[in-house]
């Protein structure tokens, strides 16, 4: 499938405000996104897995511009919670910021994971979506990205781990038994 590249650019800010969460995923205070980030402060973020319907995912390869895991293979679309925004508002603004699909509703919530260190300290929603494309994807944030079989997900994040970012990797991995 053909996949469109947006040509407009939105640079990552580290002043962008995130709530910061206590260990039962209730907001505490908010902080900017270097300092959640570099004193590893509990946060929130969701991932989006799309399929289509002859059950392959579509995988972002995140841009180099990213400051978490540049060039990685990743979720369809994730991303952080703005301060103030429930996972669901979330979902739906990165589907469409990320990957150019406006949605009235959010997709389907799939599985619940709690912040450590394999999500980088987020409370992650992660969510699973039916659409064939195709997309617009956001140069700043995917650098390009492709339908895969999950097998052939499964076999690359085996043999070639180090090609798929962290968090992708711990999703994948506890999302086997629900596929």
């Amino acid at each position: 499938m053909e996949v469109k590249v947006k040509d407009d650019t939105v640079a990552q800010r580290a002043d962008e405000l995130f709530d910061v969460v206590d260990g039962q995923d209730r907001v505490t205070s908010q902080a900017r996104r270097a300092d959640v980030h570099a004193q590893k402060l509990l946060h929130r973020a969701i991932h989006v897995l799309v399929f289509d319907r002859a059950g392959r995912v579509f995988l972002q390869r995140r841009s180099m511009a990213k400051d978490v895991a540049p060039g990685r293979w990743d979720s369809s679309c994730s991303g952080h919670l703005d301060a103030g925004e429930d996972y669901d508002a979330a979902a739906v603004r990165e589907l469409g910021e990320e990957i150019g699909l406006a949605l009235s509703a959010p997709p389907e919530r799939w599985l619940r994971l709690e912040a450590c260190a394999q999500t980088g300290w987020e409370f992650v929603w992660v969510y699973r979506l039916e659409h064939e494309g195709p997309f617009r994807l956001h140069p700043a944030e995917i650098m390009d990205g492709a339908w895969y079989e999950p097998a052939e997900v499964d076999l690359a994040v085996r043999e070639r781990a180090r090609e798929f970012s962290g968090a992708f990797r711990y999703i994948w991995g506890r999302l086997e038994t629900s596929r």
